[in-house]
């Protein structure tokens, strides 16, 4: 349940998963300060949700790749009165390290890792300081299975997933939730910017974005560190992060064990 000063921050807001994401807390009485390059599109979709939901929406022009830009953003987190943070804003590569250059690689790291590292500090600041606040960041089940596809956009995923974890349990007696959404192929454009054509993925492969946001927002409300959208079967999630925190008293030793030690050659 949302309040009269519930204000949402939704990065990547012009299309795809931003969008729905903005179409979705608009209904659920969120005023909204929309992000992206295309102010065209994103004054567009405010000025729908305006019209259907009466909520307030504020549009700012940003690409967060450049410095300035989040900078931009950085400052209006700083104000205070944002509630919740969407990090979303992304994008993958046409090929893989192999068929990219400098250039590339460093803006998908800009915005898939920098962007929302500073966003999210920006904004835990500012609701650690009241006690409230939340924060969804958009990784992929690619963060969980990198041998899928190319390592880099893998890469950058797994490090959001990282980071909200260690987020989630560093504030969790702060105020503050963290909420890891893991989704996987969903309809949108991104595919087409990264030279793939939607229609060619297999039946039932591809979830509609609308369900992927929806499931998302379930968890959010059951107040989730991970949600796994098209994972049927969370236990196999509950194994594998199980197994994971009890090898965690044995990832630091002073002792080599034996089967790294060098063995007498007879």
């Amino acid at each position: 349940m949302t309040t009269s000063n519930d204000i949402a921050l939704v990065t990547g807001a012009s299309a795809g998963i931003g969008a729905v994401y903005a179409d979705r807390l608009a209904k659920r009485g969120y005023d909204l300060v929309l992000v992206a390059r295309d102010v065209g599109r994103m004054a567009a979709l405010g000025e729908r949700l305006r019209d259907e939901t009466g909520v307030a929406i504020n549009v700012i022009s940003a690409d967060l790749t450049l410095d300035g830009d989040v900078a931009k953003i950085e400052q209006r987190l700083g104000v205070g009165d944002i509630t919740l943070l969407v990090n979303n804003a992304g994008m993958s590569l046409r090929g893989g390290i192999l068929e990219n250059g400098a250039p590339d690689l460093s803006r998908i790291i800009a915005l898939n890792v920098t962007a929302p590292t500073r966003l999210a500090s920006a904004a835990v600041k500012a609701f650690v300081a009241k006690g409230a606040g939340a924060i969804i960041n958009l990784s992929s089940v690619l963060a969980l299975a990198p041998e899928m596809f190319e390592g880099v956009y893998s890469g950058t995923k797994a490090y959001l997933l990282n980071l909200s974890q260690a987020m989630a349990a560093q504030l969790k007696d702060k105020g503050v939730y963290i909420q890891a959404v893991l989704p996987g192929a969903t309809r949108t454009d991104l595919w087409e910017k990264a030279g793939r054509d939607v229609n060619s993925f297999p039946e039932g492969f591809l979830m509609e974005v609308g369900d992927m946001v929806d499931a998302a927002l379930v968890g959010f409300d059951r107040r989730e560190t991970v949600t796994i959208p098209p994972l049927a079967d969370e236990g196999q999630f509950q194994v594998m992060q199980q197994a994971r925190l009890a090898m965690a008293p044995n990832l630091s030793k002073s002792e080599v064990p034996p089967r790294y030690r060098k063995q007498a050659v007879i």
